[in-house]
Parts: structure tokens; sequence; C-alpha cells
């Protein structure tokens, strides 16, 4: 028998061994869904479900009735997801292949109904749908998945919402769908759904405009604010003034006109606008590299001369030539931060000045008034960051949208005066705030403040902003994705849905879900619980737990 000293070591020994085998098996365990919830992102606005599990054919037909079955949009999105459905499935496995065995699948069509054939995408198109997916009574082995839609982009967000029901079993090497039939009814709450790309501060390359373009369809965001230019740098081509991008970093972080129209025709076949921005007054410095006349003087760069016929000019021929490209009815004007030292400063835009009877704070409000005059004359709709509304209300063009984003309380002053409001307050939904977290995202409420019906029928929707000053091609998904994805649920699902108590309970486990389906497409979505946004992992840990 051992002496009592060395039986209580091997006692202890055993004690610390069995706790440290215990932690091994339970953090392999395996991360279950709380079976509670309903893991599509956004949350459609109805939809009921059961309790069958239908597999669904890797050969998936495509078929459509109405005006639009020989729709490129439609064909080539079926296309596109159904690469995304079945990209770990090949067809018959190898190994049921091998002894001549053919599967019989529950889903075999998909079937498209769409009431309208026109494919004009405009402010407020349609993009309801309806999704029904069943297994056929016994007189049939097809199976049936069908999308109504009233218009080719709805048919979109229904496939969008089909490809998220399609999950890949590991057992039976398989797509399936759990908790059929569905049955789907959806419509977005907002029709303004946007994320805004700064590349000024930082050069994206198309393709990763693209990726981004992507990954905003898989949550139905729908707007695009291409900020394209600002005062560090000049990236695009205006043919008409061709020395403006003379201003770009180098000649190698440059978009043509070309480029431009691309990406709006690769965001048009995914039911996404492209909002462009030219900000004038101010944040117009890299302007003058091509055209010194611009500055005020060599010494004091901005905001734009606004004593000169030919800054107008130039702004007319700038917008005459992104009309060419950009068919979207909104055109954002900017408008923000203007300081105007270098008017009171500089002799020969004071002595204008005085001779117009103007101050400084006049200056500002004619150059805007001037510049939106410019836009509907060429018939666009002008947004206008927020101080131009809190300068001077009354002048401004009554078409005019008022775009929030220095705080609270903004949209609200906009709509009792008539004017649309887009929704950006920086304290929430500005993503280069990395210390802002998915909670605090999520949280946030456009309608915040708004009770008359029709004064809320006047805010447009929102707009998360991805400033560019510390995001390049190197971390810009990951400072995205996933808190887009949380105002991107606020945007489109029914407010009492987004209003739950406990959103740690009933949104978290949503949201690092949808973030892992976006890691699985190839999108660099950062773990959603970090205290600072596109931190990496601190820990090991399943994706669906961080």
């Amino acid at each position: 028998m051992l002496p009592f000293s060395q039986n209580s070591h091997y006692k202890l020994r055993f004690l610390v061994l069995f706790l440290w085998v215990s932690h091994l098996v339970d953090s392999k365990s395996g991360f279950e869904l709380d079976e509670s919830l309903t893991y599509l992102w956004p949350l459609p606005s109805e939809f009921t479900s059961g309790n069958q599990t239908l597999t669904v054919d890797p050969t998936l037909s495509f078929s459509a009735l109405g005006k639009e079955g020989n729709s490129k949009i439609l064909i080539e999105g079926f296309e596109r997801y159904k690469k995304i459905i079945f990209k770990r499935v090949s067809g018959i496995s190898l190994f049921d292949k091998s002894r001549g065995i053919r599967s019989v699948y529950d889903i075999s069509e998909l079937r498209f109904i769409v009431n309208s054939d026109s494919e004009e995408l405009q402010l407020g198109v349609d993009e309801s749908y309806a999704l029904f997916v069943a297994k056929k009574d016994g007189k049939s082995i097809v199976g049936e998945a069908t999308i109504e839609a009233n218009t080719v982009y709805g048919a979109l967000r229904g496939l969008e919402t089909f490809s998220q029901l399609c999950d890949f079993d590991y057992e039976t090497k398989s797509v399936q769908i759990y908790k059929a039939p569905w049955y789907i009814k959806d419509k977005p709450r907002f029709a303004f759904r946007g994320l805004m790309l700064d590349t000024s501060r930082h050069y994206l390359p198309i393709d990763v405009i693209k990726q981004i373009i992507e990954s905003m369809s898989y949550a139905k965001l729908n707007v695009l604010h291409w900020h394209i230019i600002d005062e560090e740098s000049f990236p695009l081509e205006v043919p008409s003034y061709p020395k403006l991008w003379n201003g770009a970093y180098t000649k190698w972080e440059r978009y043509t006109i070309e480029d431009a129209s691309e990406i709006v025709s690769f965001a048009k076949m995914r039911g996404i606008h492209i909002m462009a921005e030219v900000d004038v007054p101010g944040h117009t410095e890299s302007w003058g590299a091509g055209y010194p006349d611009l500055w005020p003087s060599s010494t004091c760069r901005e905001p734009l001369d606004v004593s000169k016929n030919f800054t107008f000019d130039l702004i007319s021929g700038i917008l005459s030539d992104m009309r060419k490209i950009f068919p979207f009815e909104l055109f954002h004007l900017g408008g923000d931060e203007v300081h105007t030292d270098c008017w009171t400063s500089t002799p020969h835009i004071k002595q204008w000045l005085n001779d117009q009877n103007m101050t400084a704070k006049d200056a500002y409000q004619y150059f805007v008034l001037k510049a939106q005059e410019i836009a509907v004359s060429k018939n666009w709709t002008p947004v206008n960051w927020e101080e131009t509304f809190n300068s001077f209300p009354s002048k401004l063009n009554p078409r005019t949208i008022v775009h929030n984003w220095l705080g609270p309380g903004v949209c609200p002053k906009a709509v009792s005066k008539g004017f649309r409001c887009i929704f950006s307050n920086q304290g929430a939904w500005y993503l280069d705030h990395l210390d802002v977290p998915w909670n605090e995202v999520y949280s946030a409420e456009p309608l915040e403040g708004i009770n008359n019906v029709s004064e809320q029928n006047l805010v447009l929707g929102g707009e998360v902003c991805m400033w560019g000053e510390t995001a390049d091609t190197s971390d810009i998904q990951q400072t995205i994705w996933p808190r887009a994805a949380a105002a991107a649920e606020r945007l489109w699902s029914k407010r009492e849905a987004v209003s739950a108590r406990n959103i740690t309970l009933t949104i978290l486990p949503r949201l690092q879900y949808f973030k892992c389906l976006l890691n699985r497409r190839g999108v660099q979505a950062a773990p959603v619980t970090n205290k600072y946004a596109r931190q990496p992992p601190i820990a090991a840990g399943s994706c669906y737990e961080q």
C-alpha cells in the first residue's frame, strides 16, 4: 500500500489529468445551433417553416415563367448562386458512382415567376419576393422551389434567401434544406440600404470593389455610395477635363471611364445602385494638381475658388461626363467640412466677396446652391451632407436629400421641413470607428425621434460609411464585415423583429452564423465580438462562437 502522501500525490495528478481531458472533450464537443432561431440574414418579413429535411439536386435546373424568362440578370444570377450552393458538391459521389447508385433528390428545379419585364434600376424598385420550398406529394419525384417577384431584382433577393436555406451536409455530402416546407414572403423596410466606399484615401483595385459589391448582395444592401475623390487624390478619368486625374497618387491608381462603367454594370447585375459623389466645395485640394486655377492660391488650396466661372464650368463638365456613366437618379454633392479661411485671406476672393456683398458663409451657400442647380439641370436629385441643411435649410433645393452623419436628431429636423433624409450617424454607422461594437451598430434606428408616419416615409433609409484613411485592400473587408450586416438587417427587416430585448441571445448567434457564411463564401469578415473591429481572433475557437 502506498504511503498516504504518495497516494494523495497520485490522486492529485489523476484529478488534474481528468479535468484536462474533460476540458478537451468539452472544447471539441462542437457548436450546436439554437433551433428556436431562424438563421436567415437579414430576417424575412414573414415566414413559416416545418420539420422536414429535403435534398437538393446538384444539377438543379432553372425554369422561368412570366415576362423575364430570358433575363440575363436572372439567368446569370441563378448560375452564380448555383456555384455558391454546390461549391462542395460535384454530383454523384465517387463511392456511389462506383456502385452504380443514382441519387433521387427532393428539389430538382428552381422555378421563377417574374411579373414585370422592366429591368430599370432606380430608387424604390420593387424588391419584394415570395419563396416556397416543399417536397411534392407522392405524385412526382420532382420537388418544388418557386420564387415569385414583381421584378427581376426581387427575384435576386429571393435567390439569396434560397441560397441561405441550402446547407452542405458533411455526412451525406449533399446539399440539404432543413425545417421544410418553407413559405417566405419578404420585402425591405427601407428603399435605400447603403455602404459608402472611399477610394480617395486609399485606392481600391476594380476587383476589390467588385468583391465588396458581391458581398453587399449577400446582406441585401442595395446602394454603393462611391466617394471616388477627395483632397488626397483624384483617381477618376474625366474626359472633358483630362488633367484632373493628375491628382491621382500615381498613374497606376486610377479609374478609367470604362472601369467606372464596368462597376456600374457589375452592380446592376446584383440589383445594386452606384451613387457617385463629387464633394464640393471642400475636400478638393487634389483637383488643383491638374488645374491650379481652382485653388484660391498656390499656398491656400481649398475650398475651390468661388470667385471664378471656370470653377463652375469645370464642375458642370465633370457632372456631364459622369451622367453618361452613372444612371442612378441620386448624386452626392458633399458640402461637408467647408473651412472658408482661404476665401477670406486670399486678396482676389476677398475682393469678390466685397463686390458681391457676401460673407464667407454666404459664399458657401452660393456655391452649394449653384452646384445643386448644375446637378438638377442634368436630371439628378442632389444629396448633401447635413452641414448644408444645418446652415441654410430654407435655401436648399426642395428635392435635396439630407445625409446625416454628425449625430442623432438631424433626420427628425430634416423631415419635419419636408426634406428626405439618409441616416448615417457617425456614432454608430461609421465603420472606421473601430471601437463601435456590433450591438451598437445593430441598435441604431433611422426613425428614432420620428413618430409621424408621413415624416417617417421621408427617411429613405441609411448607410454605413467605410472611410478609407486606415483601410485599404489588406483590411477593408474585415473592417466592413460583419458590422455592416448588423445595419443591413436593421434596414431590411421589420422594426419589431429587430427590436428584441436581449439581442445577445436572439441576434448575436444569427449574426455569428452569417459571419461564418461570409467566410465560407470567401469574404474576410472579422469575428463579431471583437473589442476592436477587424482585430484577429484572440484565441482558438469556433467561427460560430467568435
